[in-house]
């Protein structure tokens, strides 16, 4: 079992490494820019030079789940292996699966992605509560159990996103508050130790005014903040801190493209790494000046 709570070693990873998070996507076009077939050998190849170059210096890598599923039981294979990689190197691994369902079906989930045993194991994985928030337990009461963590989708910048997330309840308050507030209650327990607990928020940088729109308070989180959407996908300094505020500390940023696009040569991809991350750690600085 993992000696150390999943907030307490993601906190330091963060503030060794910096707090930027590589998506490992293996997106067809991306792998077109690396000069890599659409086959299980290039997928291999994508993935496994990513951990190798990013794992030592990126405070966590996020393999998407599904560009290795549409490969088959090899893609699979692959995952797991990337996922052991990460184990291996000391970088925490977060699974973007965006898994959710109810009872017996959503423990299975969190056994194959956050047990201690299981051959796909993560550090972290990403959950959907829009079966309810309360459907997650299984996979929140297990993250807690073995030290590793969930990442609860929140507010969102897809374009259909709104439309469940700022939906108001019959108090007035937003699903997206809701779900907010929910994490926070869950990790309450690591306040008294001073740490972050083991339910983070997934919040795109690219939602605008969301949060304040939905009232939609993020200081008694008590837990790390993935944000997609800086630097390729729109996001930049002003949208950082128009969307975080104060809690730009908390914020985990997660590129891709960003890093990935530029091709496999070491010096290349771990040069544009830094500099992503010289870009990020100016944004989350300026917390200081809010």
């Amino acid at each position: 079992m993992i000696d150390l709570p999943f907030g307490i070693r993601l906190k330091t990873l963060m503030e060794k490494r910096g707090p930027l998070c590589v998506g490992i996507d293996p997106h067809p076009q991306l792998m077109e820019l690396w000069g890599l077939e659409h086959s299980v050998n290039g997928l291999e190849y994508f993935a496994r030079t990513i951990v190798e170059l990013l794992g030592p210096v990126a405070a966590a890598l996020k393999p998407q789940s599904a560009l290795f599923e549409v490969y088959g039981s090899a893609g699979i294979s692959v995952l797991e292996r990337t996922l052991r990689d990460c184990e291996d190197i000391g970088t925490i691994s977060i699974l973007d699966v965006k898994r959710g369902d109810i009872g017996s079906t959503m423990s299975a989930y969190a056994q194959a992605y956050l047990g201690q045993e299981a051959p796909m194991r993560a550090d972290a994985m990403t959950l959907s509560p829009y079966l309810g928030y309360g459907s997650l337990h299984p996979a929140l009461s297990l993250a807690k159990k073995e030290n590793r963590g969930t990442f609860v989708l929140g507010f969102t910048s897809n374009l259909e996103g709104p439309q469940v997330q700022h939906a108001r309840d019959e108090n007035g308050q937003a699903v997206g508050t809701s779900i907010v507030n929910q994490a926070g209650n869950d990790n309450s327990y690591a306040l008294k130790n001073g740490h972050w607990g083991h339910v983070g928020i997934v919040i795109g940088a690219t939602i605008g005014d969301a949060l304040r729109n939905t009232d939609t308070d993020l200081s008694k989180l008590n837990g790390p903040i993935l944000a997609p959407g800086f630097g390729a996908q729109g996001a930049g300094s002003s949208e950082m801190r128009d969307v975080f505020g104060s809690a730009l500390s908390q914020v985990l940023v997660s590129s891709s493209r960003g890093i990935l696009q530029v091709g496999p040569g070491n010096n290349d991809i771990v040069s544009e790494f830094h500099r992503n991350l010289d870009a990020v750690d100016r944004v989350l600085s300026s917390n200081n000046h809010l």
